[in-house]
């Protein structure tokens, strides 16, 4: 496809083959400092984009808002342009005792606990992350000193449902989180599932790391600026080592 994409608006040529997605707009910004000569591509709606480099490696970001559906959207419309390479950046809660605030939890697939994935494959197809890139992060942590941890992630639609007074069927809830930790599940975030259906289904590579912001596992709220500039080093680190491999 030739055209500059209806949602992101951006145009074959305007990003690289790497692209990392926050769902922040704000964030995109904030890793876009991070390249050398950074230039801001389009901001529309919740999708804003920059292009620079690292190392002379062209890398890409863009948001993709909050939740599954706006996640599906940016990561269709960046294929059609040429990116093949992803790695969201974002944060979660914690579903481990072990995975303390501060840490990053490495996706190696998701739990479908969301709506958006069942519209392209029914719930038996998983959401896996590519292991290239599951690879690449963990080399990436390990070379920056990064406390990690790899494992399934959970991935959900609504946010204030997990809390205590939100949810019109809280045993219900209760007792699917108690399955999830019983089930090692290390984190719960909102995007991965569609990140993981969608690059397997399109053939593209897709992994995510994740900075554990909150213990939601002792049901505690979250808690801001514990670990985001760590996920953002480690996948530009990433993306360092999968180029390195591709030469």
């Amino acid at each position: 496809m030739s055209e500059r994409q209806y949602h992101i608006q951006v145009a074959p040529g305007e990003v690289g083959r790497y692209v990392i997605l926050p769902g922040d707009p704000g964030r995109a910004e904030k890793i876009a400092a991070y390249f050398d000569d950074p230039r801001e591509i389009a901001f529309n709606r919740e999708y804003r984009t920059f292009t620079g480099t690292v190392d002379g490696i062209t890398i890409s970001v863009t948001s993709t808002g909050i939740g599954c559906p706006s996640t599906a959207i940016a990561l269709e419309e960046l294929i059609h342009v040429g990116a093949d390479t992803f790695i969201r950046v974002g944060t979660a809660g914690s579903l481990q005792e072990r995975v303390d605030l501060g840490d990053l939890a490495i996706s190696t697939g998701a739990v479908r606990d969301e709506g958006t994935t069942r519209q392209y494959i029914p719930l038996e197809y998983p959401a896996v992350a590519h292991p290239e890139i599951v690879g690449a992060l963990r080399r990436a942590a390990e070379n920056l000193d990064y406390p990690h941890h790899l494992g399934i992630t959970h991935c959900k639609d609504s946010f204030y449902s997990e809390e205590e007074g939100y949810s019109a069927q809280p045993e219900v809830n209760s007792q699917r989180w108690k399955t999830w930790m019983r089930g090692d599940v290390i984190a719960t975030s909102m995007e991965e599932a569609a990140l993981f259906v969608v690059g397997s289904l399109r053939r593209v590579r897709a992994g995510s790391v994740l900075a554990v912001i909150g213990r939601t596992w002792a049901g505690e709220p979250v808690i801001h600026g514990v670990g985001p500039e760590k996920a953002i080093e480690t996948a530009i680190e990433a993306f360092r080592i999968l180029e390195r491999e591709r030469r």
